[in-house]
């Protein structure tokens, strides 16, 4: 899974999935432009990714406002050519019951995980289209195939949106070379996964320890993903290996959803 001389954008590169995605890619190979809405946490991924060898560049972007994602595209090729892979990773959630959920909720995680993963894979493909070649890997989740334990019903209609939009692209931009998957992640030891189960074992009267322990029983395998794990999917959809798969919705989660 050789990316030598390759550029990837990864969207909420400041942590976790994101995180992962850039200094695996960069692991693999490719020179790594990294986006977040948190330029600190950014400039650390950017810095490891030199460490390890690879250009890196840093641009602090909101991804649900559109001029943000254009001056991220177009400082990204200014900086580096062109972007041959894209890793749509950035979004929100937080836990709620479906009666609790606002109008503030469905605008916010809408606006963040649906708007902002079609207008950057949109401004990209722009980029992509007169080179007739680019990867565009969504990251969605098994919350938008209908998994039960979905931090809530927004999200999963969110991350359903992100899973369809992933087959529409790939029909109409296949004719240009262009792949575009989606990975659905399960549990994932993540910040954004800890703060749910701190409300959950808040809710409950119960201990961190406890809630953690009854997800991962839940999983077949046993085990929750670890960050790594899906970074290594997003490397394989990337690579040589992937060339004749577009169109398609990958489940990494142990198990969790048999679809």
């Amino acid at each position: 899974m050789e990316l030598s001389n390759q550029v990837a954008l990864v969207t909420g590169a400041g942590q976790g999935i994101g995180k992962a995605a850039a200094l695996a890619l960069a692991a693999a190979g490719a020179d790594v432009v990294v986006t977040d809405i948190n330029g600190a946490s950014l400039q650390a991924t950017a810095a490891a990714i030199v460490a390890a060898g690879r250009r890196a560049l840093a641009i602090q972007a909101d991804v649900g406002d559109t001029r943000d994602i254009d001056r991220m595209v177009t400082e990204a090729v200014a900086s580096f050519g062109r972007i041959d892979i894209l890793v749509n990773n950035a979004g929100v959630t937080r836990r709620a019951h479906i009666m609790d959920l606002t109008e503030d909720d469905w605008d916010r995680i809408f606006r963040v995980n649906a708007k902002g993963v079609f207008f950057c894979l949109q401004r990209v493909a722009r980029e992509m289209i007169p080179r007739r070649s680019g990867r565009i890997i969504n990251i969605a989740s098994i919350a938008g195939k209908g998994f039960a334990g979905t931090s809530n019903a927004i999200y999963a209609a969110s991350k359903g949106a992100v899973i369809s939009l992933t087959k529409t692209a790939a029909q109409q931009l296949g004719g240009h070379n262009i792949n575009v998957n989606a990975v659905c992640p399960g549990i994932v030891r993540t910040a954004l996964y800890a703060e749910m189960i701190r409300v959950i074992a808040e809710r409950e009267g119960a201990s961190i320890e406890e809630i953690e322990r009854r997800g991962v029983a839940s999983v077949p395998l046993r085990r929750a993903n670890e960050p790594e794990d899906i970074a290594a999917m997003i490397v394989f959809l990337a690579s040589a290996g992937a060339h004749n798969i577009t169109g398609q919705a990958f489940n990494v989660d142990g198990g969790l959803v048999p679809h």
